[in-house]
Parts: C-alpha cells; structure tokens; sequence
C-alpha cells in the first residue's frame, strides 16, 4: 500500500481533522463563506470514523455529501445579511452613502455643511428643495472631502 493509505488507515482521525482544520483555516484567512461548509463536513467525517472506521472510498463519499447538502441548505435558508455583506465597515466613504445627515450651515448656491457619523462636511445639495439649517438630508454620494446630499 502507499504510505498515503497506510496514514488514513492509521489514523483516520486525525487526516478528517486536519483537513477541516485546514479548509476552516483558508475560510479564516478568505472569508468568502464557501470553504465553512467543507471545514463543517470534514469535521463530521473525524467523528464518524472515530465513532465507526469507514473505507477511504465511503468517508470521503460522505464528505462530498455532507457537504454538497450543507452547503446548498445554507445558501437557500440562511439569511442574506448573513451570507451577504451591504457595505464593508472599514470602508468609511461607503458607510455614509444612505446615511441621515442634519444640516448645520444652510446652503447656498447649492453648498452647505452638514453633520453625520460624528463629522461636519462639506456638502452639495442635489435636486431642486433647499433645506434649513437643522433639516434632515440624506447622503447619496461622496465626492473627496464633499458630500452629495438631498431633502430627506
């Protein structure tokens, strides 16, 4: 026999282990969602054999379903604001786009100052309403060190 299945026969544990280990690892590293499942299925494989031995063949014909199952289960039932990120947090340009501001320095020929997320801006106004001092506006672009913001 090679020494790959003299290992797996020795120890079939430890390589299931491993290699979810392994694929949870990369899915650390990647973050992508798509290697958790395998890392998931591997794990369950280590138990199943450390419970009961299984042939090379059989474990990782159980792996393959195991995670085919998991992973197509998981995409149709978790939910999106788990499996879909909106905006990146460390992208704080993105962050501000939708967000409610409030006015601070009425505007004037369509430039003013506004206050979100803990900062005064630079804005421009976009449409036709020019809001007071005060009034709710919400930001519908970033331009540099200006934002573009309209009547909310």
């Amino acid at each position: 026999m090679s020494a790959a299945a003299d290992l797996y026969l020795a120890h079939p544990l430890w390589i299931w282990a491993a290699l979810g280990a392994g694929l949870l690892a990369i899915e650390v590293a990647a973050g992508s969602g798509w290697l958790l499942w395998p890392a998931a299925s591997a794990g369950v494989v280590a138990l199943l054999v450390a419970i009961r031995p299984l042939p090379p063949a059989v474990g990782v014909m159980v792996f393959a379903l195991l995670t085919i199952a998991s992973t197509l289960l998981a995409r149709r039932y978790l939910p999106r604001s788990v499996t879909h990120h909106a905006r990146d947090i460390n992208d704080g340009e993105a962050r501000l786009l939708g967000a409610e501001a409030r006015v601070v320095a009425a505007f004037h020929d369509g430039a003013g100052r506004v206050f979100v997320d803990g900062k005064e801006w630079a804005a421009e106004l976009e449409g036709e309403a020019v809001p007071a001092a005060g009034a709710r506006v919400e930001v519908t672009g970033v331009l540099g060190a200006r934002l573009k913001v309209r009547a909310a």
